[in-house]
């Protein structure tokens, strides 16, 4: 198994462990405020957290994928697949005075990169 780190993410506002040689897309390129984008340096895959306004016409496990598949529409990806959503346990979260709710999505999107053609 790959060695792990904690990373802050939004100037320390939470954290992600991250494997040690992740790099920060930010040292490369501009990264819009609202994402925190990190590369791996051998299997050309990303990670990209990115907070998201509240809509309030979807609520729980349908605004994680209303969110997601945004994003990939936005991103003009190829392909866009939920792998799983899953609610997260509200005493865990920095923020659970001010959540009613918190989930998480794993998915993958195939999306061109800067300079390759979609």
């Amino acid at each position: 198994m790959e060695p792990t780190r904690d990373c802050p993410l939004f100037g320390g506002a939470f954290s992600a462990i991250l494997p040690t040689g992740a790099i920060d897309v930010s040292d490369l390129r501009p990264v819009p405020d609202n994402q925190e984008v990190f590369c791996h340096p051998v299997t050309d895959q990303s990670l990209i957290v990115e907070l998201l306004e509240l809509q309030a016409h979807v609520r729980g496990e349908a605004a994680a994928r209303y969110h997601f598949e945004d994003v990939g529409g936005v991103q003009g990806a190829r392909a866009v697949h939920v792998e799983s959503v899953q609610p997260l346990s509200l005493e865990n979260l920095a923020l659970r005075g001010c959540c009613q709710e918190a989930w998480v999505l794993s998915g993958k999107q195939q999306v061109a990169k800067e300079n390759q053609q979609r």
